[in-house]
């Protein structure tokens, strides 16, 4: 696959050109100064970012355990722009994942967000388990990296519920929700503006959810619904005929995708395999340049360009230790927040199988197509919680209205990932909600996309 290296080699070098272009300094109007006060007295070890002394860290203390069997604590890393008097107050911005720290990432964001941060003082945090608290399950990074959808070795994913034991229940995305309203104490704001990114947008929804008269507005990029992820995917399976459709047309090619990839996975049954490497792929390129060509080939029974495509993916965009995005992290909050085909994580192990059976047999082609009913069951996000150890989960909040705040949702027509069509989903359970679709982004619009758009929209509703 000598032409598709080449052609990726220069789109990630595009790529790190553009992580690169953050700020090397805050904007005038914010920078940080020793002994800056309001802060917040919450947030202890204030000091200068070691890898970007123009912002501050600290650390939040949260206990690890809300019931109260143990008296243990857990660190999140803090980072945050000096503006304590900004005049709309905090801004905090919600990492994704789950799994992705956020204090690393803030002078990146800064960037992203400058025209605003006269206004907003800019938070960002490591949610638990994740950044320098990262918990760590050595096969199940190897096999995932920052995948969502890799499918790993059945015994990785046995080593890292071992590892993480009964602790694992402590890290749902209702013991996070807990931990930014602490942060929010800490800070000394009464409300938060939150910014979430794909697993950070449902964090934002739940914590509006569960504290409705905190949250003074809300920007959802890369929409989860709040209900959670989907383990079966089935928005995310017929949205890649659109997507892959609208790639062709904007490159020229001439062969039909979706058709090629029906054919391919009838013919290899490797679907589950497709799709993680397609969403993998997004991020390196949305016009998804040159796999058209490998599908096509593929459909054809020459699969050669396919498995070095798939192995490029791994090896090359996927790759990733867990502090940049913790697979432990990862499982063990998508097994204790997500429904599946048998229930909850609640439910016996030895009971599951049958049931996922069952829903693969229920599944049509038509709720699954370019895809198959085998490829929705047998994603990584369904396989690692169908074996993952049985215990008890949070309740998860009824679907209903966000609360009457403003609400930016933003989206990419060529996201694969989360694609609109959940975005428009949700926008039925908010009062008045603002949409924007970028034309020509794929996922992780605010941090990736080339075109400017998603950014101008977010700069304008957080200034409107």
């Amino acid at each position: 696959m000598t032409s598709m290296r080449g052609r990726v080699a220069a789109l990630l070098g595009a790529v790190a050109v553009v992580a690169g272009s953050t700020l090397t300094a805050p904007p005038a109007g914010f920078a940080v100064v020793a002994g800056v006060q309001g802060v917040g007295g919450g947030i202890t070890g204030q000091a200068p970012c070691p890898e970007a002394p123009g912002f501050i860290c600290g650390t939040l203390t949260v206990p690890f355990d809300r019931s109260g069997a143990t008296p243990d604590t857990l660190g999140l890393r803090v980072a945050l722009t000096g503006n304590s008097a900004a005049p709309r107050g905090d801004l905090l911005f919600l990492t994704g994942g789950p799994g992705q720290p956020g204090a690393p990432a803030i002078e990146r964001m800064a960037g992203r967000l400058e025209p605003v941060l006269k206004d907003y003082r800019l938070v960002m945090f490591d949610q638990r388990g994740t950044g320098q608290g990262a918990l760590q399950c050595p096969g199940l990074q190897e096999d995932m990296g920052s995948s969502d959808l890799a499918v790993p070795r059945r015994q990785s994913i046995a080593d890292c519920a071992a590892a993480l034991g009964p602790d694992a229940r402590h890290y749902s995305t209702a013991d996070t929700v807990a931990d930014i309203d602490l942060l929010r104490r800490a800070l000394g704001a009464r409300k938060l503006t939150l910014d979430g990114v794909s697993y950070g947008s449902f964090v934002a929804q739940r914590y509006a959810l569960a504290h409705p008269t905190r949250v003074a507005q809300l920007v959802l990029d890369s929409v989860v619904p709040q209900q959670g992820f989907d383990p079966l995917d089935l928005a995310a399976l017929p949205a890649t005929a659109r997507v892959l459709r609208a790639a062709c047309r904007a490159t020229g090619c001439t062969t039909d995708p979706a058709a090629d990839l029906a054919a391919t996975v009838r013919r290899y049954g490797n679907g589950a395999r497709i799709l993680s490497a397609l969403t993998g792929y997004e991020f390196v390129d949305p016009n998804y340049g040159g796999v058209p060509e490998i599908l096509h080939e593929a459909a054809a029974g020459r699969p050669e360009k396919l498995l070095d495509f798939f192995e490029f993916v791994h090896r090359e965009v996927d790759a990733a230790p867990a502090e940049e995005l913790s697979q432990g992290l990862h499982s063990a909050a998508l097994c204790a927040d997500s429904r599946f085909p048998w229930g909850t994580t609640d439910t016996p192990v030895d009971v599951r199988p049958a049931a996922l059976e069952r829903t693969r047999e229920r599944l049509t082609a038509e709720q699954t197509w370019p895809y198959d009913p085998a490829t929705a069951t047998g994603l990584s996000s369904m396989l690692v919680c169908l074996h993952w150890p049985r215990e008890q989960v949070p309740p998860t909040p009824h679907r209903r209205k966000l609360p009457d705040v403003p609400v930016l949702l933003l989206g990419g027509d060529r996201d694969i990932s989360t694609p609109y069509e959940l975005l428009y989903e949700q926008a039925e359970l908010m009062h008045h909600p603002r949409i924007v679709i970028v034309p020509g982004a794929a996922h992780s619009v605010q941090s990736r996309a080339e075109n400017p758009a998603g950014r101008q929209a977010v700069h304008d509703f957080l200034l409107r």
